[in-house]
């Protein structure tokens, strides 16, 4: 029985010690996944911010596209209404 209290503290602290030791090396190759996905994170950010002028300039090119289609549609449409007021015009002085 004696022999167990002096075995099993030893025992103990030496699965304490490589706990302690293992916890240690993940942590540091945790810090360093880390540190590399920061790096991936960056470059990510820096290739967008580089694309990001271009898609300002799709997106306005888009824009007036479609303000133009807007103006041709409304020049006619005014036009188709104003041929048939006039002709709606010239039956009503007709009669």
């Amino acid at each position: 029985m004696e022999s167990l209290n002096e075995i099993f503290p030893v025992i103990l602290n030496g699965l304490l010690i490589i706990l302690v030791v293992a916890l240690i090396v993940l942590v540091i190759k945790l810090i360093k996944t880390l540190i590399k996905v920061d790096a991936v994170v960056d470059d990510v950010n820096n290739k967008v911010k580089k694309l990001d002028g271009v898609f300002n300039i799709v997106d306005n090119t888009a824009d007036a596209i479609s303000n133009f289609s807007d103006n041709f549609a409304n020049i006619v449409a005014g036009s188709i209404n104003t041929i048939f007021h006039k002709k709606k015009k010239g039956n009503d002085e007709n009669e």
